[in-house]
This record gives structure tokens, C-alpha cells and sequence, in this order.
């Protein structure tokens, strides 16, 4: 069975600074291309960024480049979204998702329940 869990969002004033968790239940999760996405209130999801499979290759939106950083520790079975330089609109709820494949943003099969992160201006 797998799970993803999120963790670390939260309230912070805008030029601050969040990393966010995720604890995954996965077999083979040292093979699994780990993504992060968003969702904002009345807005789609939106592809935010992602990691292969040994870390040694990441892709981000246009608009987070520069502020966040995606990383992984196989070790612990978690990937982490280093979030630098908020800005109110980066509010939403961020969600953590697998798949086995390549970086694009789309096809992935698993996906964590989402954690809040509240910028305020």
C-alpha cells in the first residue's frame, strides 16, 4: 500500500521561508520520480516541481525558479520542497505525488493528502 504524508506547511509572512516533508510508504521509492504540485482556492493544480529518481536531476515551474528547491534523501524515504523569498501568491495547499517515469509533470500515480501553506502579506 503506498502513502504519502506531508508535513511543515503553516502561516508565514511573506519573504519567508517554508520546507515542506514527505514521508513516503512506497516500494521501490528510491526508483520513483517524486513530484510536488499546488492547488490555490477556485484554481486548478498546478505542477510546482520534481526529482528523479537519484536526485541528480530536478525541474520547476517558471514561477517558483530561484525560490524553491526540490531534494530527496533515499535514505529516509523522503523528499523535501525547500520554500525561500513567499509571496502571497504561493498560498495553497501543496501537495506531494510519485510515479515511475520520467520528470514531466504529468502521470503521476500516488499522491500524498496536501498540507496548507498560508502566506500572508
Amino acid at each position: 500500500q503506498v502513502q504519502l504524508v506531508e508535513s511543515g506547511g503553516g502561516l508565514v509572512q511573506a519573504g519567508g521561508s517554508l520546507r515542506l516533508s514527505c514521508a513516503a510508504s512506497i516500494r521501490s521509492f528510491s526508483s520513483a520520480v517524486m513530484g510536488w504540485f499546488r492547488q490555490a482556492p477556485g484554481k486548478e493544480r498546478e505542477f510546482v516541481a520534481a526529482i528523479n529518481w537519484i536526485g541528480s536531476s530536478t525541474s520547476a515551474a517558471d514561477s517558483v525558479k530561484g525560490r524553491f528547491t526540490v531534494s530527496r534523501d533515499n535514505a529516509k524515504n523522503t523528499v523535501y520542497l525547500q520554500m525561500n523569498s513567499l509571496k502571497p501568491e504561493d498560498t495553497a495547499v501543496y501537495y506531494c505525488a510519485a510515479k515511475f517515469g520520467s520528470l514531466t509533470p504529468s502521470g503521476y500515480n500516488y499522491w500524498g493528502q496536501g498540507t496548507q501553506v498560508t502566506v500572508s502579506s
